[in-house]
């Protein structure tokens, strides 16, 4: 049961479906908030599924072939983490017919779906949670969740004390996957999803479930259903332990994009930064490695254009390190026209569609960067290699498959450099040239593999050589 072979293809997009755009007004619920406001914990805007299929022509433009979608079923919250039912897409987003078209949709077009699988915790109308509320000592259901007392107090103030709660909130009991009733019920819901066509499943916090082989046998569902289906675990710490045959194909990779961001603070130099990355490479088996979910921001995090302090320049470059690192680069709806927001829940506001509104300068780059790995080998399949340079405020890398070649450099520092390379050992004669397909230049005086580069402050290229 191997690493679908592409994922290391893939370009995702990530949707918080009520901030994309809203396409069919018949299903907004009476307590809609202006689209241009500010989100709150309990604000609902009217994004759903019909304007996923309604604004399918940006996502292609883009470039993008690989959706994921924060969670979709029925839920009380707009964030939808809290599902009272796995097998019924919420009404505001639509039903399972819409949710069939938005797939006809992608799948003709080449770009796969994968849904978000919450299933460490559900809501407090999930009907077996539902009934101990109702029938408390009688319930058929105690053992589906972890209840220290009886009676269940689920709506006081406070915290969870009656039963375990995902963090200690009472709107998130936590299931007892120790049940195989509860096993039973998550598997058939991970099944069936799979049938209706998905490509994948992104899980939610899946370290704090109780690993005693639920993982192993949940993968092997996974796979004896839809053998080329990718499986994404939330883990933040990078911990080996959960990839491979009885866990995920990749992680949210977000020590990379810790990296990044310090590299980007000014809190590491870029010597640092360029050998920690490439322990990043060397930490996972290979095809894990190329199978990771790279993104520089998601919905549980700050908007990566408000923790550079709105410098064009910077995200720039955090882009151009992301699409030339190994694994799959992810966009968070919004950051490729520098939407901005803080912290939860600033950082799910819903996408601006008046394009005066746009950074047309990041959308076009992240554009650029889209199209240059989706036409490079190198790029998508490469191997890793780190080029040495002279300073510890540049860094330069190269990804090379085959004949195929991309070098990429970067300066992390307030002033011009320059970095000279030499390329001799990669370079062959018939490479008459190295070229930015981004930048339009073309270095074709290269001194028997030597080019020396000039770098703007807090930029970068990628370079290919040309015959």
């Amino acid at each position: 049961m191997s690493v679908p072979d592409w994922v290391q293809d893939a370009v995702f997009y990530q949707i918080f479906p009520d901030r994309f755009y809203n396409g069919d007004l018949t299903n907004d619920p009476p307590n809609l908030v202006n689209w241009n406001s500010r989100p709150t914990i309990t604000s609902f805007f009217g994004g759903d599924l019909r304007g996923v299929i309604d604004r399918f022509y940006y996502l292609l433009d883009l470039g993008v072939n690989t959706l994921y979608f924060t969670p979709i079923f029925l839920s009380a919250s707009n964030h939808r983490y809290n599902a009272v039912d796995y097998f019924q897409i919420d009404p505001k987003l639509g039903d399972l017919q819409t949710f069939k078209s938005l797939l006809d949709v992608a799948h003709r077009n080449q770009v796969r779906v994968i849904l978000d699988g919450v299933f460490n915790h559900c809501g407090r109308g999930f009907f077996a949670f539902n009934d101990i509320l109702e029938n408390q000592w009688d319930s058929p259901y105690l053992d589906w969740f972890h209840v220290k007392k009886l009676p269940v107090d689920a709506y006081s103030p406070g915290d969870a004390t009656t039963y375990l709660g995902w963090w200690k909130y009472k709107s998130l009991p936590k299931f007892n996957t120790a049940n195989p009733h509860v096993r039973d019920y998550l598997y058939r819901v991970t099944r069936y999803w799979l049938e209706q066509g998905i490509d994948g499943w992104r899980l939610d916090v899946p370290n704090e479930i109780d690993d005693d082989g639920f993982w192993d046998q949940f993968r092997k569902i996974v796979k004896e259903t839809n053998s080329e289906a990718y499986l994404l675990g939330e883990i933040w710490d990078g911990d080996l332990r959960w990839v491979g045959e009885h866990h995920f194909d990749g992680l949210m990779n977000y020590p990379i994009r810790t990296l990044i961001l310090d590299v980007l603070g000014e809190k590491k130099k870029a010597s640092d930064f360029i050998r920690e990355m490439q322990s990043w490479v060397t930490h996972y088996p290979k095809a894990n490695v190329y199978a990771m979910y790279n993104s520089l921001g998601s919905h549980d995090t700050e908007r990566i254009f408000t923790l550079l302090n709105k410098s064009v320049e910077k995200l720039k470059l955090a882009f151009l390190i992301l699409f030339a690192f190994p694994g799959a680069p992810a966009v968070y709806y919004g950051d490729e026209i520098a939407l901005e927001g803080a912290a939860d829940p600033d950082n799910r506001r819903a996408f601006p569609w008046e394009e005066s509104k746009w950074n047309l300068e990041v959308l076009q780059w992240v554009k650029s960067l889209i199209h240059l790995r989706n036409d490079s080998n190198a790029l998508r399949r490469g191997e890793f290699e780190v080029l040495p340079v002279s300073d510890d405020n540049t860094f330069a890398f190269l990804r090379k498959e085959g004949d195929d070649l991309a070098i990429v450099v970067g300066n992390v520092s307030n002033q011009t450099n320059k970095v000279m390379l030499d390329l001799s050992p990669y370079l062959k004669p018939e490479m008459h040239c190295l070229r930015n397909p981004i930048g339009h230049e073309v270095f074709d005086d290269l001194h028997g593999g030597l080019v020396t580069v000039e770098l703007n402050r807090w930029s970068g290229k990628i370079l290919v050589p040309e015959k």
